[in-house]
């Protein structure tokens, strides 16, 4: 009988375990292949994007930007991670992806070497963007790129957007500063 508790007990723990886990967990790679603790973003609102640089939506990069420069100092962190499962839209090596963010957008925003965001490949850190039995809070995988993922300041996933929804739409726009005055 005493088994059976602890054996009940032992997994009801691990089912809470699995989603008091947040993306401080993760280390990746800068786009100048430096590895990354993502605990360095402790604290802040983060806004994780998928990119490329040949796509429809590319143009968001403006506008991730000027976000970007607006929050910023509040506490907003933007994080590019350059990914190439969508029709070949980010056919790019890390340094021509770095070349194009900074000369064609400005970007200042941390850039992140490519990575996979679907599929047998993918990365670990989407592995828990994406999957709500990995990070408790939602379903999302990647439709395109651009899509967003919006992690609250103890670096749990709070929300997704749609890769079609701009980083200005209203929405957006006001779930980030909600997270930022908590």
């Amino acid at each position: 009988m005493n088994n059976i508790i602890i054996t009940i007990l032992a997994f009801i723990f691990c089912l809470n375990e699995s989603f008091t886990q947040d993306i401080y967990q993760y280390t990746v790679n800068n786009i100048d292949g430096k590895p990354v603790e993502l605990s360095k973003y402790k604290g802040k609102v983060l806004l994780i994007v998928n990119t490329a640089s040949k796509c429809g939506l590319t143009p968001q990069y403006k506008d991730l930007q000027n976000t970007y420069e607006k929050y910023k100092d509040k506490g907003l962190e933007i994080l590019g991670f350059p990914a190439n499962n969508f029709m070949g839209q980010e056919p790019g090596t890390n340094d021509q992806i770095k070349e194009f963010c900074t000369k064609k957008f400005s970007v200042t925003f941390p850039i992140f070497s490519k990575i996979s965001v679907k599929g047998k490949d993918i990365d670990p850190l989407y592995e828990f963007l994406t999957s709500k039995d990995n990070n408790g809070k939602v379903d999302a995988p990647v439709s395109w790129n651009f899509q967003k993922f919006l992690i609250d300041k103890e670096g749990k996933v709070f929300t997704s957007f749609a890769p079609g929804k701009k980083v200005t739409d209203n929405e957006v726009t006001s779930t980030i500063e909600k997270l930022l005055k908590k």
